[in-house]
């Protein structure tokens, strides 16, 4: 394998890489900024011999095979401001800001998504953000799926991303969210503790799989609704459950992918089997909680935010 000539989504390191930074590696083999080959990373879109690559920084020998389920974008531009982009800012200070993400709204640009994203919002409103964090996704410490509503915090500054996304390693960062899924789970409470990765067989989803990373999600149900005996079209026919979660790790699609995996779907979340509902067109999901220390004062913020109008409305339809 050339290590400066992309070569499809599949390559081998070369002696000459030996010892380099997984990151450092898939920028050069495929040609990619390194900005890009963080991001497939971190969105777990890279294996290495076989296992969903842990860390960007990752040290790499000869003969390490390396795949890609995504092929990188080349020469991707910076994120412009938008400000026809609407912010529900919570909270904003001099290091952190606070938002409250509607469903819908993708939080970054990517393949697909290259404008209108919370990120060219942000930028608009907040501009000295295009300097801190990773050049695609500027001040973004964790993000939410497109169509999940709710919290978020994003960097003002490069010192408050760095303490911020090394609380989130430390898993030091509360992230309550509230959910209603298909079928009555049989405990009140637990903790689903399953490792999660790339899917072999659908490359765009994730997977319970014995090669993931680790991932644990506690639960509670909070409220159990049997199906109801009215025609499906003025109602649910099936039993459904409100569960509150809490994230212990924070992988892509995670509370989604464990949810499915213990038979309980997040209602419309066609994705992962959910099944649909009247007048919701997401997944029944929402981030109302987000707690943290601040990383300039140390302070113990914490933040709460109800669900928007779609996801109250069913909950109202599933209680009868």
């Amino acid at each position: 394998m050339n290590p400066m000539s992309p070569v499809g989504p599949e390559g081998v390191v070369p002696d000459a890489l030996s010892g380099e930074r997984l990151d450092r590696v898939v920028a050069l083999v495929w040609g990619c900024s390194r900005a890009e080959a963080a991001r497939l990373i971190d969105q777990e879109k890279v294996e290495v011999n076989g296992s969903t690559a842990a860390s960007r920084s990752q040290r790499l020998v000869p003969g390490d095979q390396i795949r890609l389920s995504e092929e990188p974008v080349i020469g991707q531009p910076s994120p412009g401001p938008d400000p026809d982009v609407e912010l529900d800012v919570v909270y904003v200070d001099e290091s952190v800001i606070v938002v409250n993400k509607p469903p819908g709204l993708v939080v970054h640009p990517g393949s697909g998504n290259a404008a209108g994203t919370l990120v060219n919002g942000l930028l608009a409103r907040f501009p000295d953000i295009a300097e801190v964090g990773e050049p695609q996704r500027p001040g973004i410490v964790h993000r939410l799926d497109r169509g999940t509503s709710g919290l978020l915090m994003v960097a003002l500054t490069q010192g408050s991303y760095d303490a911020l996304t090394a609380a989130l390693g430390r898993r030091e960062v509360h992230r309550g969210y509230s959910a209603l899924v298909a079928g009555m789970p049989p405990d009140d409470q637990g903790v689903i503790d399953a490792p999660v990765g790339r899917s072999t067989r659908h490359p765009t989803k994730m997977a319970v799989t014995a090669d993931g990373r680790p991932a644990r999600t506690h639960y509670q149900v909070t409220a159990r609704m049997p199906a109801s005996p009215e025609p499906p079209q003025e109602s649910v026919p099936f039993d459904t459950a409100h569960l509150e979660l809490q994230l212990e790790t924070g992988r892509t699609h995670q509370i989604r992918v464990h949810l499915a995996a213990i038979g309980h779907p997040v209602v419309g979340d066609d994705l992962y089997g959910g099944p649909g509902a009247p007048d919701m067109s997401r997944p029944a999901l929402h981030a109302h909680t987000l707690g943290f220390a601040h990383p300039g004062t140390g302070e113990q913020l914490r933040f709460q935010v109800d669900p928007p109008e779609d996801f109250s409305a069913l909950y109202r339809l599933l209680c009868g």
